[in-house]
């Protein structure tokens, strides 16, 4: 059985779009592609590195994928080879044709399609930005181990990791580390649901009583 990883970028404030240069996506006005270079170091080059150490197929979303085959083929580095031999995996509606050597589409009913891939023998599924992708495969808990660099700045607008259609879950933080440039770089496996508990009075105050009773009445009204 295969496992869905993911490895991403964000800022503080969970933007994630455009992080490796201005023309990236410029997608709804976004002004800030390139917002990883200028704290790049080699600490995160071995987090990346470790992402990509053990053998690895490619899930991406469409806009990605386009990114990344108008990149990768003319590069000439490690990561380069090991993405142009992987199998990519595009979860995509268009009827555009996939030119990227070994590239599969997926479509119709994707959570399903995913799930049965996740069945199947290989290689783990490495998903690289993909936003949209991510969305689903947190809508239906398709995730396996994720792993997010967070940097030190705040994007305001732009597409952001997690959505309200995000599945309810615990996390379970397996590895963290800071890198010279402040990042923050914290690997999760989901760890089952989210568990409550209450540090309320055992008897609440006539104010706090009151206070639940004008909340309720403001959003029935």
């Amino acid at each position: 059985m295969r496992k869905i990883v993911v490895g991403t970028f964000v800022s503080l404030d969970g933007v994630m779009q455009a992080p490796g240069g201005p023309e990236e996506d410029r997608s709804g006005g976004f002004a800030y592609g390139g917002w990883v270079f200028p704290l790049w170091d080699e600490t995160l080059d071995e987090a990346i590195g470790a992402l990509f150490a053990a053998p690895f197929d490619l899930l991406l979303g469409r806009r990605t994928y386009e990114i990344f085959s108008a990149y990768w083929p003319y590069m000439e580095d490690p990561i380069a080879d090991a993405f142009n031999a992987a199998t990519k995996f595009v979860v995509t509606s268009s009827p555009q044709p996939l030119a990227w050597h070994n590239s599969v589409a997926i479509g119709g009913d994707v959570p399903a399609e995913l799930a049965r891939l996740k069945q199947g023998d290989g290689p783990n599924l490495v998903v690289q930005g993909s936003s949209v992708l991510l969305h689903t495969l947190l809508a239906h808990r398709l995730v396996d181990e994720l792993t997010v660099l967070t940097f030190p700045l705040l994007l305001g607008a732009g597409k952001r990791l997690f959505d309200q259609g995000a599945a309810p879950g615990a996390l379970r933080l397996v590895d963290s580390r800071t890198s010279p440039s402040g990042v923050v770089i914290s690997r999760y496996v989901p760890a089952g649901e989210v568990q409550a508990g209450s540090f309320a009075q055992d008897e609440p105050s006539e104010a706090e009583l009151a206070r639940r009773e004008r909340w309720r009445s403001e959003e029935l009204g």
